[in-house]
């Protein structure tokens, strides 16, 4: 599994031993489909010196309408088969939000949300155009308390090459998480030059697996002997707080 992953390497990435975006609960989203599947991604992370994974399957009110008590229950059951074959990755679970109107519903009606630590809020939005509510959300979620951490910013074409509208979501008190993948231009090269110039920038607080399913693992490998991971690496990440 690490043929060309040299030691060097592995002693860079133990600077980060927490992720926390993934999508390791089965049959809960478009992550992974049973146990096994993911008790293989979850020790493949241990091999790379995690600690501790908080995964955040969707929460979208169209397509994956999961509930807090549903998540929690896929938990259990994943802690229960981890600590059966003795894993030893401390996994907890919150959610990655969709901004769509029953996410603005539950903020009005004071529905808790689940939470990265006391509380971090994850979400995300569409891809290609601004929500119109974006920062009303901002305001409201900000209001109750939550400090909110956007997924994957340099995925959001309305963000490529806008750095003042990224600018002005910093500013409202929005943190940035970066996909650790985008790094090596999985998703695209417009994607890979958002995610190098937010490093530049100094502009990533967070850095994230975005695990779906092994392919995904093995990403994380190939991108942590890059010049960008190592700099990245650099900032004053929060990852290891929690």
């Amino acid at each position: 599994m690490f043929n060309w992953f040299k030691k060097k390497d592995i002693a860079a990435h133990q600077l980060l031993t927490v992720d926390i975006h993934s999508h390791l609960l089965p049959q809960l989203d478009d992550g992974v489909k049973d146990l096994e599947e993911a008790e293989r991604i979850i020790s493949y992370f241990h091999a790379l010196g995690y600690r501790k994974l908080i995964t955040t399957p969707h929460v979208m009110n169209d397509i994956y309408r999961n509930t807090a008590s549903g998540i929690r229950e896929k938990l259990a059951i994943l802690k229960a088969h981890l600590a059966a074959k003795n894993i030893p990755v401390e996994i907890e679970a919150a959610a990655e939000y969709y901004l769509d109107e029953n996410l603005m519903a539950m903020l009005e009606a004071n529905q808790p949300l689940l939470t990265i630590g006391q509380n971090y809020v994850l979400f995300e939005t569409n891809f290609i155009t601004e929500p119109f509510n974006l920062k009303e959300f901002i305001f409201l979620a900000s209001s109750k308390g939550y400090k909110l951490i956007l997924a994957h910013p340099e995925r959001y074409l309305y963000l490529h090459g806008n750095f003042d509208k990224a600018q002005d979501l910093l500013d409202r008190g929005v943190l940035f998480q970066l996909n650790i993948s985008s790094i090596t231009g999985y998703y695209s090269k417009p994607v890979q030059r958002m995610a190098l110039k937010y490093i530049d920038r100094g502009w990533v607080h967070w850095l994230g697996s975005d695990c779906h399913h092994l392919k995904h693992a093995a990403l994380l490998e190939k991108t942590m002997t890059t010049k960008y991971f190592r700099k990245a690496l650099s900032l004053p990440l929060l990852n290891n707080s929690l």
